[in-house]
C-alpha cells in the first residue's frame, strides 16, 4: 500500500513550522511589528509579498528584530534597507545571503525568486518589525517559516 505525505508535512521537515500573517498597509515613515517571537527560534525563510501596488513615493524596506527582556537588548538589522518604490502586485521580497544583507526584490512581479536566508538565522525572543523610510501608499503580506531552537517557542503574527 502507497503511502503519500501531505505537502504541508513536507513543507514542514524541510523548513520548520510557518506562520501566515494577514495583507496590511506599510508603516508611514515607521517601523510595524510584523511577527511576534515566544523563545529563541531559526529563520529558515521570511517573504514578503506585495499585495496591493506600492505608490511612486520613493521608499526603501528594512526588516529587523527587537529583542524583548532588560539589559542592554536593541533592535538588529535582518535585512538592510532597500528601495521598493512602485512594487506591483505579487511582487516578493526576501532576506539576503547574509544577516543585514539588503532585501531581495523580485525582478517582476510573479516571478520566481531564490529564497535565500543564511544557515542558522538565529532570531530571540522578541519582535520582528520592519520599517519604511517614507509615507507611501501599498500593502504586503508576509510569511515566515521557523524551526524552534528553545523548547516551546513559538511565533504568531503580530
Amino acid at each position: 500500500m502507497t503511502t503519500l505525505i501531505a505537502p504541508s508535512s513536507v513543507r514542514q521537515i524541510a523548513l520548520g513550522n510557518v506562520v501566515h500573517r494577514a495583507a496590511a498597509l506599510l508603516p508611514q515613515t515607521a517601523t510595524q511589528n510584523i511577527f511576534t517571537v515566544s523563545g529563541g527560534i531559526i529563520v529558515t525563510s521570511l517573504t514578503g509579498r506585495v499585495t496591493v501596488v506600492l505608490g511612486a513615493t520613493v521608499t526603501t524596506l528594512s526588516v529587523g528584530v527587537t529583542p524583548s527582556g532588560g539589559g542592554s537588548a536593541q533592535n538588529a538589522g535582518l535585512a538592510s534597507a532597500t528601495a521598493i518604490t512602485s512594487a506591483a502586485v505579487n511582487t516578493v521580497v526576501s532576506l539576503g545571503a547574509t544577516v543585514g544583507a539588503a532585501l531581495v526584490v523580485g525582478a517582476a512581479a510573479g516571478t520566481p525568486q531564490v529564497i535565500t536566508t543564511p544557515a542558522g538565522l538565529y532570531v530571540p525572543a522578541g519582535t520582528i518589525t520592519i520599517t519604511t523610510s517614507a509615507s507611501d501608499t501599498g500593502s504586503m503580506k508576509w510569511d515566515m517559516t521557523y524551526v524552534p531552537f528553545d523548547d516551546g517557542a513559538t511565533v504568531v503574527a503580530a
